[in-house]
């Protein structure tokens, strides 16, 4: 039932609804909000629209559980986090193990052919991620996460079997990658399902798995390396993807999903469904999005650079893991703080998070070629590792506060995807601005401007949502204003207001 054939029953006389006095009838219209992007952390679930309820109708407001079951959901994205992540983070051991079993560690061609099968697979988690946004929307989060870890377990098992290096581009980088993809992004998705209020702790904790994973498993695969060898490390390590695969099951989902019919009349946009155009209406997401990206071509320079650095400054028995071990821990604590700290900033206002995250980033970068003490080293590291996880650990809930909870999917999928090109580009970058002028200073100097410009563009997001808002509100009071002068112009137009596209999301 559309909205104008709701108000034409319930109207009589002079377009009224029988015995409702005016003022009740203005309140009655300021409690109805407009179709659209809801408003920011506002949850549309059982909305008339999906339901086939009237537009006029009240739903009830979804209630986040914040607990119970959800605590269960938080252990297994954590788990998640952890062990895509770790094992990613931790190729550089296996690394070593690739170049003595399929040659010598001094054949640089080798290392070259060898070093690919670790960054297509990072890039692989990233660039399919608004695929797999789409797949989440479609047959939910349990679904795609537990398939995709599937994927990923085949696949990291049949690296196990190879014995040369050409198919590890496609079981490693490839189908693992896939795999991992499929399963990490559902593991953020599912926490609005649960937790609104304590959204920012509960995300600090399980993006702090990676954290607590990387820290721990190079030790581990250093000691199975030795013990077992290569392939039967390979597959201990797919242990891990088959306790994701039992841990996707518990992504018991909350909300509705949306891939049923949308529109009065059961008619399905199936091009809606499938690729979700809406976010991209919210000007405040469209900066975000982009933001974001711009601010990664020089944000992972230091992390893939830094060893280097380290070595040509201080010498080849320069204590260097250190730096490494410094960044992890304190990435994970700032996870943590940060992600409580989120809980009690309000709305969009979390968004300066992440630019302080990008300026302090910025800003250590360029410190980097300024340290000739090693001491001074870790002091940069120890900070970087604090705000790279405030910036890590508040991404879904700013994306929840941009475009609510039934779009937050596809608004993450698309993010993750742009980030894929930056995450790509700019370490060689670096690396060829290394080889022309032969030092890393200019790299590190040059990397700490895009997160500086990008958080700058972070900065126009609480302006641009802040005016979103006071000109809904303004057009709102209007529209009372002219349904309190001429009460009998209503029933006229809500048919034209229901049969315009632009008010169903």
């Amino acid at each position: 039932m559309t909205e104008g054939s709701t108000g034409a029953e319930e109207r009589q006389d002079g377009g009224a609804p029988a015995g409702v006095p005016p003022e009740e009838q203005a309140a009655a219209a300021a409690e109805k909000k407009p179709l659209g992007i809801p408003e920011n952390g506002e949850s549309k679930a059982g909305a008339g629209a999906g339901t086939g309820t009237g537009a006029g109708e009240q739903e009830p407001e979804f209630v986040h559980p914040e607990g119970g079951w959800g605590w269960l959901v938080m252990l297994a994205s954590m788990w998640c986090n952890g062990s895509v992540f770790g094992i990613q983070n931790a190729f550089g051991i296996l690394f070593l193990s690739l170049l003595r079993e399929f040659g010598s560690e001094d054949d640089e061609d080798l290392r070259f052919k060898t070093a690919w099968v670790g960054s297509l697979s990072m890039g692989m988690i990233f660039f399919c991620s608004p695929i797999v946004s789409v797949f989440t929307d479609i047959l939910g989060c349990r679904v795609t996460a537990v398939g995709g870890a599937a994927v990923g377990l085949i696949g990291l098992l049949a690296s196990s079997f190879v014995r040369s290096l050409g198919p590890l581009y496609f079981t490693y980088g490839i189908v693992f990658a896939c795999g991992c993809s499929f399963t990490y992004q559902p593991s953020l998705v599912i926490l609005g399902h649960y937790f609104k209020k304590r959204l920012g702790l509960v995300n600090g904790i399980v993006t702090a798995g990676s954290s607590i994973f990387t820290i721990t498993l190079p030790f581990l695969l250093s000691g199975l390396l030795e013990r077992v060898g290569l392939h039967n490390t390979m597959r201990i390590l797919s242990i891990l993807m088959f306790v994701l695969m039992l841990a996707g099951f518990t992504y018991r989902p909350l909300l509705p999903n949306k891939s049923g019919p949308t529109r009065a009349g059961g008619r399905c946009p199936r091009l809606g469904q499938v690729f979700n155009l809406h976010i991209w209406r919210s000007l405040g997401y469209r900066i975000w999005a982009f933001g974001i990206p711009a601010a990664l071509y020089g944000y992972f320079v230091p992390y893939v650079h830094l060893m280097k650095h380290v070595e040509e400054r201080f010498g080849a028995d320069a204590n260097k893991e250190v730096l490494l071990m410094c960044i992890g821990i304190t990435s994970g604590v700032g996870r943590l703080i940060f992600g409580r700290v989120a809980d009690y900033v309000q709305g969009v206002n979390k968004v300066y998070l992440q630019v302080s995250s990008f300026l302090v980033i910025g800003l250590m970068s360029m410190m980097i070629p300024l340290c000739n003490v090693f001491g001074g080293l870790i002091a940069v590291c120890l900070l970087m590792g604090l705000f790279d996880g405030c910036f890590i650990c508040i991404m879904a809930p700013i994306a929840f506060e941009l475009v609510g909870s039934d779009n937050v999917s596809q608004a993450i999928g698309f993010l993750l995807g742009l980030m894929s090109v930056p995450m790509t580009v700019g370490p060689p970058i670096a690396g060829f601005l290394r080889d022309r002028l032969h030092s890393y200073d200019v790299a590190f100097y040059l990397a700490g401007i895009p997160p500086i410009i990008g958080g700058a563009m972070l900065c126009l997001i609480p302006w641009v949502e802040h005016r979103r808002r006071r000109l809904e509100k303004e057009e709102m009071e209007k529209d009372i204003t002219m349904k309190m002068l001429d009460p009998g112009r209503a029933p006229e137009d809500a048919p034209c207001k229901a049969a315009d596209p632009e008010s169903v999301p």
